[in-house]
């Protein structure tokens, strides 16, 4: 028990210390920062939706062909 107790201080002590240094080390503010977050998120979703639709396009094509009987 003791060994967990000691275990979850370092990691709670990480965290906060970690953060610390994120915080002061950014190189923009908090609007910055949240604005770069979204634009990041929103990329990545559009990248997603993008790999999503060509797999779908590229599957029906494929079943399309196998429904054919065209091996």
């Amino acid at each position: 028990m003791k060994k967990v107790c000691s275990l979850f201080r370092g990691v709670l002590f990480g965290a906060v210390v970690g953060s610390a240094i994120v915080l002061l080390f950014t190189p923009w503010s908090g609007d910055e920062l949240k604005q770069n977050i979204s634009e990041f998120v929103n990329n990545f979703q559009d990248d997603v939706r993008q790999a999503g639709t060509e797999k779908r396009q590229e599957l029906e094509m494929e079943l399309a062909r196998l429904r054919s009987g065209k091996i």
